[in-house]
């Protein structure tokens, strides 16, 4: 099963059910669940994980971080992952940040993989992303990748990377069947430079804070105007499944892609 590349969708970091509700209502396409407050990837508590989890009913793709992990010692991501998977989200992120065991993170969750574990590799545009890894992430089953920044000082994904550096990213991981995002401090403004380098999906969170930091509170306004700036597709859902015989998409129908 391909996933469905009609569109780029719109993901939401959110960090409650009552956002995590606003944002469904105002058409997100991914309800991602993390605590701005504890960093680039803080985690959620997992009772609130769940609860988000359970709320949503399976309406959306529901992701989650295991958190700001920087000394990326195998034992304890593999650990976070298990932790977070248990909440019954559809897809888990795992930020990589520069530490000596980092690649080694890429092979110790084959466990996790085999058991159906969906991951996707957060690689952060601020701190030397590595491109090179790439084939290794495809090579051992990881569902995806994304570019985000770690540094939330006021600068985006735009001014680390160049346009040229971020289609060639998104170009390399669809080539190797991963699914591809971009996120970090992203404007509405950004959203017109970025879709035409077909990335899977586009990552928000301060910009649908309204005037606010992204550490305040999710603005409706805020979430229709980003909503508007990515065009919707009928079609056009991250991961969902689509059979032959026109079947309604359903939860958990997450797979890798076909560049």
């Amino acid at each position: 099963m391909d996933m469905i590349r009609s569109g780029t969708a719109m993901l939401a970091s959110v960090n409650s059910v009552a956002e995590a509700r606003l944002v469904v209502e105002h058409g997100a396409d991914i309800v991602d669940l993390k605590d701005p407050a504890r960093g680039a990837l803080g985690a959620l508590e997992i009772d609130i994980v769940r609860d988000i989890v359970a709320a949503l009913e399976g309406s959306v793709i529901v992701s989650a971080t295991v958190g700001d992990l920087p000394a990326m010692r195998p034992e304890e991501v593999k650990a976070a992952v298990k932790r977070t998977a248990q909440t019954g989200v559809d897809i888990v992120k795992v930020g990589f940040f520069s530490a000596p065991d980092a690649a080694e993170c890429i092979t110790a969750l084959a466990e996790e993989i085999r058991d159906g574990i969906r991951l996707v590799a957060v690689l952060f545009a601020d701190q030397q992303p590595q491109r090179a890894w790439l084939p290794r992430f495809a090579g051992e089953g990881w569902y995806g990748v994304m570019l985000d920044t770690a540094g939330k000082d006021g600068r985006t994904l735009r001014n680390h990377l160049g346009d040229e550096e971020l289609r060639e990213f998104v170009s390399a991981a669809r080539c190797l069947g991963l699914a591809v995002g971009l996120a970090g401090s992203l404007r509405r403004d950004d959203i017109a430079h970025l879709l035409p380098f077909h990335s899977d999906y586009l990552g928000f969170r301060g910009a649908l804070c309204g005037a606010s930091a992204r550490t305040g509170n999710i603005d409706a306004a805020a979430v229709m105007r980003i909503r508007a700036a990515i065009p919707l597709s009928p079609r056009c859902r991250f991961g969902a499944q689509a059979s032959s015989d026109g079947e309604a998409p359903h939860r958990g129908g997450v797979a890798r892609s076909s560049a």
